[in-house]
């Protein structure tokens, strides 16, 4: 569990907490005494870099500890500013359904070759005991060539990790890159066919008129 974040108690109106570095939170507990306060925002950002889908221990202003998840991340889609933050207590006894960040290593054959790197999911949901969660699912791409790809059920993870995300959804693909010659050669077939049409046209015309 990464290391603890204190919460701090939310007073005055939310633009002066955030003008004073803090960004206003709740911690959802599942019951009816959910806590509204606040947290400094260097400290969460630096969580949300880190690992977003990391179990945290979080320490309310009464002292009391709780290991919770960043359930939502609100920000301001001009400056990306936070806005809000919404952690979800968790019962470390419990299995709990979250998602993991899926890490892709290495260099495709495909890709040295020409290919686009085409990423479908960067992460997948999960189902485990907290103490189990991985910080990521790491898979290699480097031996995929164009047209190759990966699927959900080719991730590896330990037996205390079940994958919730459809096994046959697509992770990652190499795309051909179509040459533009290729690409052109049917819009000058069209071109070439309507210019005759019209040369045709134009003709019985002239036929007509004489």
């Amino acid at each position: 569990m990464s290391n603890s974040i204190q919460l701090l108690n939310r007073t005055g109106k939310v633009k002066q907490l955030r003008a004073q570095g803090q960004v206003p939170a709740v911690v959802y507990s599942g019951r009816m005494d959910n806590e509204h306060v606040a947290v400094e925002e260097k400290l969460i950002r630096a969580a949300l870099k880190s690992n977003p889908h990391a179990i945290l221990e979080v320490v309310l202003p009464s002292k009391k500890k709780h290991p919770v998840l960043i359930h939502q991340v609100q920000k301001d889609s001009l400056s990306g500013k936070l806005l809000h933050i919404d952690f979800l207590q968790i019962n470390m006894k419990e299995k709990l359904d979250t998602p993991v960040a899926v890490h892709y290593s290495g260099e495709s054959v495909g890709t040295k070759e020409g290919g686009i790197l085409q990423i479908e999911m960067h992460e997948v949901m999960v189902r485990c005991m907290p103490n189990k969660l991985p910080s990521s699912l790491d898979i290699d791409i480097s031996k995929l060539n164009i047209g190759d790809k990966l699927l959900v059920s080719d991730l590896e993870v330990s037996k205390d990790v079940e994958i919730l995300t459809d096994p046959e959804a697509v992770l990652v693909t190499i795309l051909a890159v179509q040459k533009l010659d290729e690409a052109l050669e049917p819009a000058a077939e069209d071109a070439g066919d309507e210019a005759e049409a019209e040369e045709t046209d134009e003709a019985k015309s002239k036929e007509k008129v004489q």
